[in-house]
């Protein structure tokens, strides 16, 4: 299994340095806008098929720490290990 920080990558120079998935140019708020919308897992994969089941995981696990304010983006392997 991949973890957290395999799936959510962030590049300055890519995107404006915001979060994307696997180095893609594929914003987690994006797929997070997605989600809003109503659609369901299966819809999005529909939408952008280059990510994965994973991905999708990812995001939202991104997104309940970001919230939380426990995200980082200098986690420590010990803190990433724990969250996959």
């Amino acid at each position: 299994m991949t973890s957290l920080m395999d799936r959510i990558t962030t590049n300055p120079e890519q995107c404006g340095g915001r979060p994307c998935i696997r180095g893609m140019r594929i914003r987690v708020i994006d797929v997070l806008d997605l989600f809003a919308a109503g659609l369901s897992a299966s819809q999005i994969l529909e939408e952008m098929p280059d990510l994965e089941m994973e991905d999708l995981v990812a995001v939202l696990e991104y997104a309940a720490l970001s919230e939380v304010g426990c995200w980082r983006s200098d986690l420590d392997s010990t803190f990433a290990q724990s969250i996959k």
